[in-house]
């Protein structure tokens, strides 16, 4: 008997080749990669990266294309209108309509007005809001932010959409900010990459510089992300420290913001910004660090958090992610953005630890993200929210 998959037609601000966007097109090549097999997933983006003026070389615009275990249609800002959008998602049959953030306008609003005005079949439709609405998040560009909630509540855009949250943390955001709609939340993790031990840098027994510690800053260059917050814990410290800022400058005055925090740090802070790095070059980049170090405002996930201690790398991040009780398991710290001096202390005993401690702790670390990564509840997760929104129950 012939097994019919379920068709999940997908929007997404970026996808493949792209690698600037973070979190919502890293949650999205995983779940293709590790789910493409049982269900089949089209996916609507656009076809250039996260602030380009150029669209990629390479792939065909305005039609799908195969990518991986996808099929994927690439739109032009100009063909990024609603009745476009409308048009191909009629023109695509598909079980769900899976929709990768609450904001964006072209992804989601738009599919959404659509909806509301009955030009859509009458699909199940799902919502990831990817920690949007986490407090810190909300915080920037905060009256855009709620004038549009407020809009969109008055409209009933979100009316008998399902909501997944990737944590209980994100589920308790979710029916906070939607509560007049009484949210139906699904908590299905992120799917995180499969980690093969194999194919990733066996060197992550880094030999320490009892002399120099060295810190990285993978994330885009955005006030979410909290590198200036960073960078005034680093201002406190009278250590030798190197410090590499990766990322795509996506707020240029916040970065001028940065800069100039850079330029007063003391003279044993060595800063350096690296640019933007490809997915493919991140497990090799974090293998030369001692520290990740993102305070992150807010992260539904934090993709990034786990290929660092994939590769092996301590953590030093906000208690703003999924992400908790780091020390407890040794392989870092998770610390409230309201205590920069427990920042500044962490820092100290990663540079105090000896040698044996050191790689100790980078072998915890591994260990942890192997058994993380690998653990198949996940998926079991996200097949359940597919199952559940079309009425099939349970895996």
């Amino acid at each position: 008997m012939r097994i019919i998959m379920v068709k999940i037609l997908l929007l997404v601000g970026n996808y493949l080749p792209g690698f600037k966007s973070g979190g919502a097109l890293r949650s999205t090549v995983n779940m293709v990669e590790r789910l493409g097999d049982e269900f089949e997933f089209w996916i609507i983006t656009s076809d250039r990266d996260i602030g380009d003026t150029s669209g990629y070389s390479g792939v065909n615009k305005n039609k799908w294309n195969i990518v991986g275990k996808a099929k994927v249609f690439y739109l032009s800002p100009a063909d990024s209108t609603i009745s476009n959008i409308s048009k191909i998602i009629n023109s695509t049959e598909h079980d769900i309509l899976y929709l990768n953030s609450f904001f964006n306008p072209v992804f989601t609003i738009y599919p959404l007005i659509a909806r509301r005005l009955n030009k859509l079949p009458n699909k199940p439709v799902i919502v990831a809001t990817r920690g949007e609405f986490a407090k810190g998040a909300l915080s920037i560009k905060k009256w855009k932010k709620i004038i549009y909630i407020t809009f969109s509540n008055a409209l009933r855009l979100y009316k008998k959409v399902f909501w997944q949250a990737s944590s209980e943390f994100e589920a308790i955001d979710i029916r906070r900010v939607m509560k007049s709609y009484s949210p139906q939340v699904h908590v299905a993790p992120n799917i995180p990459k499969y980690l093969n031990l194999n194919h990733l840098s066996s060197d992550i027994m880094v030999k320490k510089n009892e002399n120099l510690l060295k810190i990285c800053f993978l994330g885009r260059i955005a006030p979410v992300k909290n590198l200036d917050y960073a960078l005034k814990v680093l201002s406190n410290l009278d250590l030798p420290i190197n410090f590499d800022i990766y990322g795509p400058k996506e707020d240029k005055k916040y970065w001028a913001l940065c800069s100039e925090i850079i330029d007063l740090l003391p003279k044993s802070i060595d800063v350096n910004y690296m640019g933007p790095i490809e997915n493919e070059g991140v497990n090799n980049m974090f293998c030369k660090y001692d520290l990740f170090f993102l305070p992150t405002k807010g992260e539904n996930f934090g993709h990034v958090i786990l290929e660092s201690m994939s590769a092996g790398t301590p953590i030093l991040i906000a208690d703003t992610t999924p992400w908790r009780n780091l020390e407890e398991h040794g392989v870092g710290w998770d610390i409230s953005l309201s205590s920069p001096n427990e920042f500044q202390t962490a820092i100290e005993k990663m540079f105090q630890l000896d040698e044996k401690e050191y790689l100790k702790m980078r072998n915890s670390v591994r260990n942890y993200a192997e058994k993380v990564t690998n653990d198949v509840s996940i998926l079991n997760q996200s097949k359940e929210l597919f199952l559940n929104s079309l009425g099939r129950g349970n895996v």
